[in-house]
């Protein structure tokens, strides 16, 4: 497993997800090897969960350290008996011939539509474009963990993508006496967990709340390197029934503010299917989401949906008119949530990697241009059906917000 920053997961969606398929994997007997990037005490080679870990440095670089970090992992030695290789990121396409060229075979899972992040700039906006055209290419398997990603995909390349959703831990009887830590009580605040990054809208979900009546407090954890300029604007932006705590590392903790909100506010817009709200939704948490298609095929009807800062007053101020109502919103969330199972997704990767082996990938569109008619190769829904509108399944394991 290649190209993220690796195991214990702490930091995103890519680690969160390598954590727990690896681990299942290695539960099921297979042996599973994953690059990391060093991080404090675990910067030394080992075992997690079963797993081998392979640590390797990246330069200390926005723009490079992903891709200096992957350069090493698919010429490392270690791979020289891999029989299948799992690449996180369309980014890291540009080497999947190095591991080809290894005869190992390649599913490379594509993450979101990172040209549309403004941190990037139009350079690094351009690399991803390209990026996504090599991942075509030279992928043996294409792999989303989102129907609307998928369908991109299919879309703009005409590329058969495999849609592998992630899992949702149900959180259940977690308990709120953490919370005295922070002086909050049961029900009486409302919980933003976001990289400070633009297209989370963590300044315009802080501006709306700072619009409306709501009395209730407005917590925010979640930080972000290279964003200091960001997360100034979001302090100049709070007023003082705002709680800005900056990254919560510790999962009990994080796992009793989901559990105990009186709403969650998720303004993630590109990204795919994002770990923190399948973990704000499994804790039974009243969801107000920014309205992009990840997170209504994720949530369906029982969510509010916002797009600019009016709305999300508008949410705010109708969820705490009608405490009743958003309690039962909540409720279903967490009973529709249950169909994103992590067993589920770990068994759907041990079928992928054995027809990678056996030969038999999905061979996406091997020229990678871009076309616009809307024809060709479907979308393999691998598991995980789009909710029903009436259907009633960053941060898990100390990890840093996606």
């Amino acid at each position: 497993m290649i190209g993220t920053r690796g195991v214990p997961a702490h930091y995103g969606g890519f680690e969160t997800a390598v954590e727990e398929i690896g681990r299942r994997l290695v539960d099921r007997g297979h042996e599973v090897l994953v690059f990391c990037r060093p991080a404090g005490d675990e910067a030394i080679d080992g075992h997690y969960l079963g797993m081998s870990r392979v640590v390797l440095p990246a330069l200390t670089s926005r723009t490079l350290e992903t891709l200096s970090h992957t350069a090493l992992s698919v010429m490392h030695r270690s791979l020289a008996d891999a029989d299948v290789a799992l690449v996180f990121n369309a980014a890291n396409a540009p080497l999947l011939p190095v591991l080809r060229a290894r005869g190992i075979p390649v599913a490379t899972h594509v993450d979101g539509l990172e040209w549309q992040r403004a941190k990037w700039g139009p350079v690094g906006q351009r690399y991803y474009r390209v990026a996504e055209s090599l991942a075509v290419r030279w992928s043996d398997q294409l792999i989303a963990d989102a129907v609307g990603i998928a369908d991109y995909y299919h879309e703009e390349f005409d590329a058969p993508t495999r849609y592998i959703a992630y899992g949702a831990p149900i959180l259940e009887g977690v308990g709120s006496e953490l919370l005295e830590e922070l002086n909050l009580h049961t029900g009486e605040y409302h919980l933003v967990v976001a990289r400070f990054e633009p297209e989370n809208h963590v300044l315009e979900l802080v501006r709306g709340y700072v619009a409306s009546t709501a009395t209730k407090p407005l917590v925010v954890v979640g930080s972000a390197p290279y964003a200091d300029a960001y997360i100034a604007a979001v302090r100049e932006a709070a007023d003082d029934r705002v709680r800005l705590l900056g990254g919560v590392w510790r999962q009990d903790l994080l796992d009793q503010l989901y559990a105990n909100a009186y709403t969650y506010l998720h303004g993630h817009s590109v990204g795919g299917t994002n770990p923190s709200l399948l973990r704000a939704a499994g804790a039974g948490a009243p969801i107000i989401a920014w309205d992009v298609v990840f997170n209504r095929e994720v949530l369906g009807e029982p969510a509010w949906y916002c797009a600019d800062e009016a709305a999300v007053a508008a949410a705010l101020e109708a969820a705490e008119a009608g405490p009743e109502d958003t309690a039962e919103r909540g409720r279903r969330l967490q009973a529709a949530i249950r169909r994103y199972d992590w067993d589920d997704v770990a068994r759907t990767y041990e079928a992928l990697c054995e027809e990678l082996m056996a030969g038999r990938g999905d061979a996406p569109r091997p020229n990678g241009r871009r076309r616009r008619s809307g024809r060709g190769a479907g979308v393999e829904r691998a598991n995980t059906p789009v909710p029903d509108a009436e259907d009633d399944h960053g941060v898990a394991g100390g990890r840093k917000p996606e």
